[in-house]
């Protein structure tokens, strides 16, 4: 796995994108939607990565996830190559390493917020303490200022509830890597700031490694880094020395 330096130490490539290509068949021609991009994530570096509709974000998103298969190239999360590993063993290294975190919540409308939050740790075949599992649901739906609607159906919540439940299932694992797809697109603003507030305070606080697609300029002001996507290929990144902040407390809401 590669390394970044920083201040004379070595911290682990938690995401290494390796000549990543995706072509589909569209009648007799070939669309070419990624044109061979390579980029490393350090460990717990947050990055936006940016680009109008059709320049391929999307598509890398679900590359990095695993959710589909490069036409060349690799992606390898955590030291694990995982683009043409078996559907068995990808959904291992999914387990452990991925929280994912959709811009349409994805929650299973017959489970209870606190059923959906535990539903990762009851599917992973390596989490047996049922006790630790649901502890730790409790908490992080707490920590997302649900603690009083654990018993709650998703049609019962709120869009920005919803999405708070949805932040809490992807953390659960405690997952080295969260990506997120539009994460507050379906929100109105003062909803979509609690998210992203929320989602950088468990970022920071679980020590995680953030990739997040948005289109939005201002959401990308948060990010350690910007990755810019135009026809299939990476036109730049940049660090962000100054990235915005927020409130550090995200004890919230109301």
């Amino acid at each position: 796995m590669s390394e970044a330096t920083t201040l004379g130490q070595s911290i682990p490539s938690m995401i290494v994108v390796e000549g990543l290509r995706k072509s589909i068949r569209n009648g007799p021609r070939t669309v070419d939607i990624l044109k061979g991009i390579d980029f490393t994530v350090p460990q717990g570096e947050f990055v936006a990565i940016m680009g109008a509709s059709g320049s391929g974000k999307s598509t890398l998103l679900g590359l990095l996830a695993g959710l589909d298969t490069p036409s060349a190239g690799n992606v390898h999360l955590n030291g694990v190559a995982i683009s043409y590993l078996a559907e068995d063993k990808l959904a291992q290294v999914r387990g452990k390493t991925i929280g994912f975190v959709f811009q349409s919540y994805q929650l299973i409308p017959t489970l209870t917020a606190l059923e959906n939050v535990l539903l990762p740790h009851e599917l992973n075949s390596d989490s047996k303490d049922a006790a630790a599992g649901m502890a730790r649901s409790r908490d992080l739906l707490t920590s997302v200022g649900l603690g009083d609607r654990l018993d709650h159906y998703p049609v019962q919540l709120s869009g920005g509830e919803q999405q708070r439940v949805a932040l809490a299932r992807a953390f659960v694992l405690r997952p080295p890597i969260v990506l997120a797809d539009e994460p507050t697109g379906n929100l109105d603003s003062t909803n979509g700031a609690h998210v992203l507030e929320l989602l950088l305070h468990l970022n920071r606080t679980e020590g995680t490694t953030l990739v997040l697609v948005t289109h939005d300029p201002v959401l990308a002001t948060y990010a350690n880094r910007r990755i810019v996507l135009r026809d299939g290929l990476v036109v730049a990144d940049e660090v962000n020395a100054n990235p915005a902040g927020l409130a550090e407390t995200a004890t919230v809401a109301s």
